[in-house]
């Protein structure tokens, strides 16, 4: 297998076998992006290989920044959750005071759980014409028997 690089024109040229030309192109491409060119042939197996552990690397990385940030967790503040809500602070308040949002209270901390507060969402679901009219369809039906 034959590889060009032309740096003026960024063209690059391949003759060979088209498979092993692809992951050679890859290879050239991403090692490019980070400023050292190397042309390395490399077989299908080693690349698939290298993919699985960068993707292993990456997966590990993420699970360790999310459980070292505190938002990502089970319960929010009453700063977090009004962010996520997208709602005032005051407002908030207002929802605790009347007991209309699911809080736990320790001392004089407020805490909300994330899924209760994305469940309380849901209960404030609006139903559609088709919904209503399906439960005064089956209502009557009931009804009548």
């Amino acid at each position: 297998m034959k590889i060009n690089f032309n740096v003026e024109n960024s063209g690059i040229g391949v003759q060979g076998n088209k498979k092993n030309s692809l992951i050679s192109l890859m290879l050239i491409l991403i090692e490019s992006t980070m400023n050292d060119i190397l042309f390395s042939p490399i077989r299908l197996s080693e690349l698939e290989i290298l993919i699985q552990n960068a993707v292993r690397k990456a997966l590990i990385e993420t699970r360790k920044e999310q459980s070292d940030h505190p938002e990502t967790g089970q319960f929010l503040t009453i700063k977090e959750a009004a962010a996520f809500l997208h709602l005032s602070v005051q407002t908030i308040y207002g929802y605790v005071s009347r007991s209309a949002i699911p809080v736990s209270k320790r001392g004089k901390r407020l805490y909300f759980s994330k899924q209760e507060l994305i469940d309380w969402i849901k209960t404030g679901r609006k139903k559609t014409i088709a919904e209503i009219n399906t439960e005064v369809n089956s209502y009557l039906i009931k009804k009548n028997k």
